[in-house]
């Protein structure tokens, strides 16, 4: 029994450290699909269209990850290869409707979501972000 539950503890470490790396590499995307850096963005000059747009793609991978772990394999090889799977596909699928709506729409959606001022568009943006993250949580369950 103690060694059942120091091994689920280690599963757990495991799976968290990767949702962690997968978080980050989220971040990463955000950071490279906008102009500017993150990290001034939000923290130093307050921008909350690149906050929303950050929270929603942070949120779509916890989303992704949880639907991986959930639903993950019993071997937990398999388990864990296909949370970095998916969650990898899930960050190029929400890179993927970034940059289809930026096509979609007037100027270049990097840019307004990097305006000091509220943007109606940083909520779409934020909206088909976390959209496209649901699509592959759908798609692992």
């Amino acid at each position: 029994m103690v060694e059942d539950l120091l091994v689920g503890a280690l599963h757990s470490i495991v799976f968290g450290v990767v949702g962690i790396a997968l978080m980050a590499v989220g971040f990463l995307l955000v950071d490279a699909l906008t102009p500017g850096r993150l990290r001034e963005l939000i923290w130093i000059r307050r921008n909350s269209n690149a906050a929303l747009l950050l929270i929603a793609n942070q949120l779509g991978i916890a989303g992704i990850v949880f639907t991986a772990i959930l639903t993950s394999y019993t071997d937990f090889t398999k388990g864990l290869a296909s949370t970095i799977l998916f969650g990898l596909v899930g960050l190029g699928i929400m890179a993927l409707a970034f940059l289809v709506l930026d096509w979609l729409t007037p100027g270049k959606l990097g840019e307004v979501i990097c305006t000091e001022e509220p943007n109606p568009a940083a909520r779409v943006s934020a909206a088909i972000h976390f959209g496209a993250a649901l699509f592959v949580c759908a798609c692992i369950a």
